[in-house]
C-alpha cells in the first residue's frame, strides 16, 4: 500500500503525534508530497529492512511491420536494485523541575519542533547527497544515482546567471536549456530543486519570461512555480548553514535536481503497516529527574526509472 504523511496521520490518535507529523510536512516539499511504499517487513530478527525493485534503464520501442513479416524484437533493459531502510532522528532531555515550573508544554514543543527541523534537513540532504558507501547508516540519494546517467545534463558552456546584467543577457538561453533538459525525462517533473541562490535565479528568469506563478499549499504557505512545476529550496544541511546543494566557491557553479514523484518514478519507502514518523514524549509520571524525548523516521528512497529524475550542471549563480 502506498501512503503519504498526510494519510499516515489519519491512523494516529495521539494529538502530539499528529502535530509532529504535521511539523514534518510543513515547510518541506519532499515530505509533504513524497509517496511512501510501506512494503518492507523486518526479517532476520529485524536486522534486515531491504526493499528490492527493478529500475528501468531504457524506453520501450514500437514500429511498423509488413504483412507476413515479424516485428523486430526489443526488450527494455532493466537493473535489479535494493535499498535498505535507514533509521534517523534525534533525542532531547528535560529535567522534571521544568514541569513543576509550568513550562513543560512549551519546552517539549520547542525541543521536539527543533528535532523535527533537524530530521527534515537530514532527510533532504540524504535524498540528494546520501551515499551508503560513505556512511553505511544512510540511504543512497539522487546524486549517486544520476551521476553518469542519461539524465545528467551538462550544457556545452557555463550558463552565467550571477548578476542582474547576466540574467538579462542569458535568461532565454538558460530557459531553453532547462526546457531541453526537462524534455529528456519520462514525464513532467514534480519539482525543480536546488539551493536558495539558484531558486532565486530561476525565479528571476521565470519572471522575465512570464513563466512565474505562485500558489499556496495546505498550510497556506506560498509555493513558487516555473510554469506548473514547483521550485523547491532544499535548505541547509542539519546543524549547519551549508546548503544541501553546494555551490563551487571557485567557479560559482551549482546544479539543479528534478524528479517525477510516483511509485513508478521516484518515491519513498517505509515499513509495512507503520507510520514513517514516530515520537516518544518525556514521561514525568515515573521516577527519575531527567526524562528523554525522541523523534524518529524509518525510511529510504527509490528511483524506479532513470528517466524519472535528472540533474543539470554548470549553472553559475555567484
Amino acid at each position: 500500500m502506498a501512503i503519504t504523511l498526510l494519510e499516515a496521520k489519519k491512523n494516529v490518535q495521539d494529538a502530539l503525534q499528529l502535530g509532529v507529523i504535521d511539523e514534518f510536512r510543513k515547510s518541506n516539499f519532499l515530505l509533504e508530497n513524497l509517496t511512501f511504499d510501506d512494503a518492507v517487513s523486518p526479517t532476520g530478527g529485524g536486522a534486515t529492512l531491504t526493499y528490492a525493485y527493478t529500475r528501468l534503464l531504457t524506453q520501450p520501442t514500437a514500429g511498423f511491420r509488413a504483412v507476413n513479416t515479424e516485428y523486430s524484437p526489443h526488450e527494455v533493459s532493466k537493473q535489479r536494485h535494493t535499498v535498505d531502510l535507514k533509521v534517523f532522528g534525534g533525542s532531547f532531555e528535560i529535567d522534571r523541575i521544568i514541569a513543576k515550573m509550568g513550562g513543560i508544554v512549551n519546552e517539549v514543543t520547542l525541543q521536539m519542533s527543533q528535532k523535527v527541523k533537524a530530521a527534515q534537513a537530514l532527510f533532504n540532504n540524504t535524498v540528494i547527497n546520501g551515499d551508503s558507501g560513505v556512511d553505511a547508516n544512510a540511504f543512497d540519494g539522487l546524486e549517486k544515482a544520476l551521476t553518469g546517467s542519461s539524465t545528467e545534463y551538462t550544457p556545452g558552456a557555463v550558463i552565467d546567471l550571477s548578476t542582474s546584467a547576466a540574467l538579462d543577457t542569458n535568461y532565454k538561453a538558460f530557459l531553453d536549456a532547462l526546457d531541453e533538459f526537462l524534455m529528456g525525462l519520462d514525464g513532467t517533473p514534480s519539482f525543480i530543486a536546488g539551493n536558495l541562490k539558484l531558486i532565486a535565479k530561476i525565479r528571476a528568469c521565470a519572471r522575465r519570461a512570464g513563466m512565474y506563478q505562485v500558489t499556496k499549499n495546505d498550510f497556506g504557505m506560498q509555493v513558487e512555480k516555473y510554469g506548473e512545476t514547483p521550485l523547491v529550496d532544499l535548505g541547509a544541511k542539519p546543524g549547519s548553514n551549508d546548503p544541501v546543494v553546494s555551490t563551487n566557491t571557485t567557479t560559482g557553479e551549482t546544479s539543479l535536481y528534478v524528479a517525477r514523484l510516483g511509485l513508478d518514478g521516484f518515491h519513498g519507502v517505509s515499513m509495512a503497516g507503520q507510520s514513517p514518523v514516530n515520537t516518544w514524549m518525556p514521561d514525568f509520571s515515573t521516577a527519575g529527574a531527567v526524562k528523554k524525548g525522541e523523534v524518529e523516521m524509518v525510511a529510504a528512497v527509490a528511483l524506479k526509472a532513470t528517466k524519472a529524475a535528472g540533474v543539470m550542471r554548470k549553472i553559475k549563480v555567484q
